[in-house]
């Protein structure tokens, strides 16, 4: 699933592994499970952060989709990801999506998209927040930037729904290195962002 705030998508067919960056995407779980009757993500082992995607990305805007005619993510690695994003219908969502572009095996690009969260440190503040919290934008961002040397603000988008935390977004090259955001990867939150709770 990509979100209006990134640039319109490629419209023509795509290649697979012409692409120039990726987005990492962090869903904020307990504000995706609001409401929602999910076993695996929203049930009694509750999530804070979890990856939405590993999207690639365009330098000049835009992103390819659907590249090919996906095969089915072998059950190794669905396994190997459920900790990290824990539903198996996103799984198999995002490779359709946006793996089948990345143009290797779903093992290698999952591998990536595993590789790529684990770098990433998430700040102690929004770990496993047990209270609702109230933070701005730039706030949100020096923590992030304060736990991963080199990520600063100009790499990561900060997204909400209405003024609820849904989203961090991560940008980075294709060898998985912080790297500036291109055209349309930006903020969407207005004021202060109210980070739900993990409950």
């Amino acid at each position: 699933m990509l979100a209006a705030s990134l640039p319109a998508k490629a419209q023509s067919p795509a290649e697979p592994g012409r692409f120039d960056s990726y987005v990492l995407a962090l869903s904020w779980s307990p504000a995706w499970c609001e409401g929602k009757d999910d076993p695996d993500q929203c049930g009694q082992s509750r999530f804070g952060f979890v990856v939405h995607g590993l999207w690639p990305q365009y330098r000049a805007g835009g992103w390819p989709e659907s590249c090919t005619v996906p095969t089915k993510v072998p059950e190794p690695v669905v396994r190997d990801m459920l900790p990290v994003m824990p539903s198996r219908k996103l799984i198999e969502h995002e490779w359709k999506r946006h793996g089948t572009c990345d143009g290797r095996p779903a093992a290698a690009y999952f591998g990536d998209v595993r590789q790529a969260f684990g770098k990433l440190a998430i700040p102690e503040p929004l770990r496993r927040p047990r209270q609702p919290q109230s933070l701005s934008v730039p706030e949100i961002e020096q923590a992030f930037a304060a736990a991963n040397p080199g990520l600063t603000g100009d790499k990561l988008a900060v997204t909400c729904r209405g003024r609820v935390l849904t989203e961090i977004r991560v940008c980075l090259t294709r060898e998985l290195d912080f790297a500036p955001c291109g055209r349309g990867v930006r903020d969407t939150c207005k004021g202060k962002v109210t980070v739900v709770p993990v409950k």
